[in-house]
């Protein structure tokens, strides 16, 4: 399951990188609109997506 999630988070984050370098080119208005609402919206679910995951701890295991 903890894979499944990094797994997920790796591809929003790669559409996060594929967003951004359109938003850098010619668009229209529109066009630009429905690519900032999706960039919003993979970045909403990086956010829901790593609250979810279990944190990993640092800490020395060997302290009680």
């Amino acid at each position: 399951m903890i894979d499944e999630n990094f797994a997920r988070l790796r591809t929003h984050r790669s559409n996060i990188q594929r967003y951004r370098h359109l938003l850098e080119t010619s668009l229209t208005d529109l066009e630009r609109e429905f690519i900032a609402k999706r960039l919003a919206e993979e970045q909403s679910a990086i956010e829901t997506l790593s609250a979810s995951i279990p944190a990993t701890s640092s800490q020395d295991p060997h302290a009680a």
